[in-house]
């Protein structure tokens, strides 16, 4: 028997989501220096225990796909893993450093020869670099290299060499789905404010889905950008003072993932590549 055939046991189509976990889970690096300490998050739905990547994830799962679960470290996605797998679903975690070319390649080594190429795959990646500068750092002058550096892995390079992994199986065989998770700061350059990641570079990575689609369209391969206008519901974000303020200006993770799963079964006669997610109380970026 194959090794694809012992891990994707049922030959199901394949989904690999790049950044299953979330710096705002229950343990999450965002959640542990914004509240200081790890939060109980078992009175939330399990849905949105680990943010847009996992409600993604166990949507896919949920459709009949084998999902590939990628995160730094493996312990960081078990509990998710354990829920979809709870809840009928198959998944396989792999790590992944998103800084390291090996790493990705590695990763794209197991996760073809263990669940088999990708259907769809959706670039979830997320980071917390800036967030820590104190007020008085808010200029460029004050932004280390090495946090630039980050950013930019996470938001160019490596969606860059991600789409090398992938796109050319789809392009072979006519047909994927590779979907970008981005926010309202890849719609133009905006001031990194006190508290805020250094977003900037992913208008970078809104380039890249432009170009990918107006590259891999014809080829039979959906591309798109999805902006993610919002607070996410997650439980470090849910603990904030914000989000208990005014909790209609959260938005679900889970209604976030059906758009994802929506843009990957559209007709190909109508494709979206832009689609921009905003909480109905608050007016949408631009």
């Amino acid at each position: 028997m194959s090794e694809t055939r012992k891990t994707n046991s049922r030959g199901k189509q394949v989904a690999v989501v790049i950044g299953a976990t979330s710096k705002w889970q229950s343990d999450g690096r965002n959640t542990l220096l914004v509240h200081g300490k790890t939060l109980d998050d078992s009175a939330l739905p399990v849905a949105v225990r680990w943010g847009v990547g996992g409600a993604i994830a166990q949507k896919f799962a949920q459709e009949g796909f084998f999902v590939v679960l990628t995160t730094r470290n493996q312990t960081n996605a078990s509990a998710l893993a354990e829920a979809i797998r709870e809840q009928g679903g198959e998944c396989m975690i792999v790590e992944l450093d998103l800084v390291s070319q090996d790493s990705i390649a590695r990763a794209f080594v197991t996760i073809r020869s263990e669940a088999g190429d990708p259907e769809a795959v959706i670039y979830n990646a997320g980071y917390m670099e800036g967030r820590e500068l104190p007020p008085d750092k808010e200029l460029l002058e004050y932004i280390p290299v090495e946090m630039f550096d980050i950013a930019q892995h996470i938001s160019s390079r490596g969606p860059f060499l991600v789409a090398k992994e992938v796109l050319p199986a789809m392009r072979r065989q006519g047909r994927g789905s590779f979907f970008f998770s981005n926010n309202a700061n890849s719609l133009r350059g905006r001031k990194r404010m006190t508290g805020q990641s250094l977003y900037y570079p992913r208008v970078m990575m809104r380039t890249l889905a432009q170009v990918l689609t107006e590259e891999y369209s014809e080829h039979g391969v959906h591309v798109a950008n999805v902006v993610i206008d919002g607070l996410i519901d997650s439980p470090g974000t849910r603990a904030l003072p914000m989000a208990q303020k005014r909790p209609e200006i959260v938005m679900n993770p889970v209604k976030i993932a059906e758009a994802f799963y929506y843009l990957h079964t559209q007709d190909r006669s109508c494709w979206t590549h832009e689609l921009q997610l905003t909480p109905f109380p608050t007016k949408p970026s631009y």
